[in-house]
């Protein structure tokens, strides 16, 4: 009955059979019993997957639903919306990691048994891992602010955000789903009449049997995939695909630099972050024996779903909690090593009238602007004397008017140890150069404080792939580590210097490190303009060279019998793979965006055990969206990159196809408009619509050849186009800064 409630879309049939859209159109003109709509709208059906699967099965379009997908399309097509899916999707997945024998027994039995039996089941794991509300919340907070390690619960402000903002990184743009709504935050009266914390209760309860028994058939498919992969692979799996599919519902922290966070925070047993999102942060903190990971999101959704996700991925003790942490602080006597925090960015509405004593603005009350300066002081008071707090600003925290007495009090104690500025594109919004603020709880005020200014903007990759994290991580972590050892650092021109805070304390307190950096050494930037000034000159002869001859004309113009890329693939003479949501950790990606600039592999893939799609010499790698007319032959350097999403890759059978051959008839400006569709305002290409001639291997390879030449002038240009703006970009900072002369 549940199988039949699974509703999947036109989309999620093209994803099943392995085709486009426009494929899954046609069969519903054309086949007077392919299944009829039983939900979603007139522009944009959907249908119950059990009578899809059924009917591709009895078309030859389908030998079997592979057990991801069908997964995927239970969770996706789950009455309650994919987040309620997901919950309880891990809530299972965490019972079979800690008790796989006891989800054996339950499973035996009927669905109605499985999910009257699973509430009860999961209070068994789900309590040990998160714990529960005592009686009075201060109880909690006093055994933490002791230190005790125990179980007393991290408990969870129930209320949502009263503004209705939901947190920005790392988190939902909107409503929490059905099924995850947070209850009404209240205070408890005490003696004085001084309202107590709010009363709290943990980020992830058992649901009820019947709110499971939707859920039944999702439940027993993740089981199943568990048992292939892990359930932790699994959930990363499912978690991962749903951020990858709802892009403008997230705004995620990059893993390079969670990671980089992380080690700038150092080694902790206590780690708390406020606006957890999906956890990125936490997720790269270190392992150690007995370390207690502490969570909070606006959205209930997140703090659960982080919550499961941290348990599934470490031994450590999780404690999660729901709320607007500036208004209702889950945890305020806790005392963590490290704090961790992608803050919400110009965030008006942050409490700012409601909160005005509050004894967290210990270096000055937050103007109405200064939100992100709430969370720095927030990220202050809940770490033990000496320890380390690493937050992501927006630039304009550095030196907006409004701010610069909280900053140089910031500067005067000591608290404020690191300012770096990160390369573009480090994390969203990704056209600005964020900042990481390193944080310390003064144990006593130094006597002549010195703060560490970094800028590694250098370091920005090309594209979309985002920066060069290990460059980065090198850079920063060296700087930072030799400051933090002997409490100075001296110039490191055009990267990092520490400077004496009293000089940095006059009206503007300007703490943006670009505006205190000496420039890079004169010699050098000379020589580098010289070298590129080289390379270019040899790049324009080369591409004089390949300039192609004038063309040949044939008259009348050829008319070839063709063939389609889906007919070839069926009869063997190339193998068709799309990219993946997940793969291995450092396996360099290969994007649209390179493939369609022509740059290296830059991209990066959410970790997970799902395996990669590797490139290999001789691959033909093409685009599906954007409507370009681009096809790539990979070569050696390109070679076992991951193939990225919207990537189709072609791997031709040498003794029936030439990869050249192929490529130069898939790039065609007719060819892609034959195989494209539209969707509002985006292009789509079917790959395997696209056409190529019918031609004996020794005629294919005299084109490739001539598509080969021009690849390779076509590289040339690129590669002088990009030399010449960095020449001209050279030449005139060097004439400004004074590092070139002008005759």
């Amino acid at each position: 009955m549940q199988d039949n409630a699974t509703e999947v879309t036109a989309a999620g049939i093209a994803r099943l059979a392995g085709v486009g859209r426009a494929a899954v159109s046609n069969w519903r003109r054309r086949h007077a019993d392919f299944p009829k709509p039983v939900g979603g709208t007139e522009t944009s059906p959907s249908f119950a997957l059990a009578e899809v699967e059924s009917w591709l099965r009895g078309h030859g379009k389908l030998a079997e639903v592979p057990l991801r997908e069908r997964v995927w399309q239970q969770l996706v097509g789950h009455p309650e919306g994919p987040v309620t899916a997901l919950t309880h999707a891990g809530c299972v997945l965490l019972l079979i990691h800690d008790r796989p024998t006891l989800w054996l027994e339950l499973s035996a039995g009927s669905d109605e048994r499985l999910a009257a039996m699973l509430p009860g089941a999961l209070e068994q794991v789900l309590t040990p891992r998160f714990g529960v509300a005592p009686a009075d919340p201060g109880e909690g907070r006093a055994h933490e602010a002791a230190g005790g390690s125990g179980p007393a619960a991290v408990n969870t402000p129930s209320g949502a955000n009263p503004s209705g903002a939901v947190h920005t990184p790392d988190a939902a743009h909107g409503a929490p789903q059905a099924g995850n709504t947070p209850a009404t935050a209240h205070a408890v009266p005490r003696p004085g009449g001084a309202p107590s914390a709010p009363r709290t209760s943990p980020a992830v309860q058992a649901p009820t049997g019947t709110a499971l028994l939707p859920s039944v058939p999702l439940l027993r498919g993740a089981a199943e995939l568990a048992a292939e992969s892990g359930a932790r692979q699994t959930f990363e799996f499912l978690l991962g695909r749903h951020l990858d599919a709802n892009p403008r519902q997230y705004t995620l922290t990059p893993a390079g630099l969670a990671g980089l966070m992380a080690d700038l925070a150092g080694p902790a047993c206590t780690v708390l972050d406020p606006a957890c999102g999906t956890g990125a942060l936490l997720r790269a903190v270190a392992p150690r024996p007995g370390q207690e990971l502490y969570a909070q999101d606006a959205a209930a959704d997140l703090a659960a779903l982080t919550a499961l996700r941290l348990a599934l991925n470490t031994p450590a003790t999780v404690r999660a909690a729901t709320g607007d942490t500036l208004r209702a602080d889950a945890f305020p006597g806790l005392r963590a090593d490290a704090v961790l925090c992608h803050p919400p960015f110009n965030e008006r509405n942050w409490g700012h009238d409601e909160l005005a004593y509050d004894p967290r603005w210990e270096y000055g009350f937050p103007a109405r602007t200064e939100s992100e300066l709430a969370w720095v002081q927030h990220a202050l008071a809940r770490l033990r004397d000496g320890g380390t707090a690493v937050l992501l600003m927006p630039p304009a925290a550095a030196s907006r008017r409004s701010g610069r007495r909280i900053r140089a009090d910031l500067l005067r104690r000591g608290a404020l140890r690191a300012v770096v500025a990160l390369p573009v594109g480090a994390a969203p919004p990704y056209n600005i150069p964020l900042h990481l603020w390193v944080l310390r709880r003064p144990e006593k005020a130094p006597a002549q404080p010195e703060v560490l200014l970094a800028d590694v903007g250098q370091f920005a990759g090309e594209g979309r792939g985002g920066p060069d994290w290990r460059a980065v991580g090198e850079a920063v972590l060296d700087s930072w580590r030799h400051f933090d050892r002997t409490g100075r650092l001296g110039e490191r021109p055009g990267l990092a210097r520490s400077l004496p805070v009293i000089e940095l304390l006059d009206d503007d307190v300007d703490l943006t490190p670009a505006r205190r950096l000496p420039p890079p050494a004169a010699a050098d930037g000379a020589e580098q303009l010289t070298d590129v000034r080289t390379r270019l000159g040899e790049t324009l002869r080369l591409t004089a060279d390949l300039t192609p001859a004038p063309a040949d004309a044939v008259q009348p113009a050829p008319r070839w019998p063709l063939t389609t890329v889906g007919e070839l693939a069926r009869a063997g003479a190339l193998l068709m793979r799309t990219g993946g949501n997940g793969g291995h950790a450092r396996v360099p990606v290969l994007t649209d965006h390179d493939v369609l600039a022509g740059t290296s592999p830059s991209g990066t893939l959410p970790e997970s055990d799902e395996e990669p799609v590797l490139t290999e010499p001789g691959d033909v790698v093409v685009p599906v969206l954007g409507g370009g007319s681009v096809a790539r032959v990979v070569d050696d350097t390109t070679a076992g990159a991951a193939l990225g999403r919207n990537l189709v890759l072609l791997r031709p059978d040498p003794a029936a196809l030439d990869p050249w051959f192929l490529a130069g008839f898939l790039r065609g400006t007719a060819n892609n408009r034959q195989a494209s569709s539209y969707a509002s305002t985006a292009t789509r290409l079917d790959v395997r619509r696209l056409q190529l001639p019918r031609l004996p291997l020794g005629e294919q390879r005299r084109y490739g050849d001539r598509f080969r030449a021009l690849d390779e002038f076509e590289r040339a240009l690129r590669l002088a186009g990009r030399l010449g703006e960095q020449l001209v970009r050279g030449m005139y900072d060097g004439l400004t800064d004074g590092t070139v002369a002008p005759g």
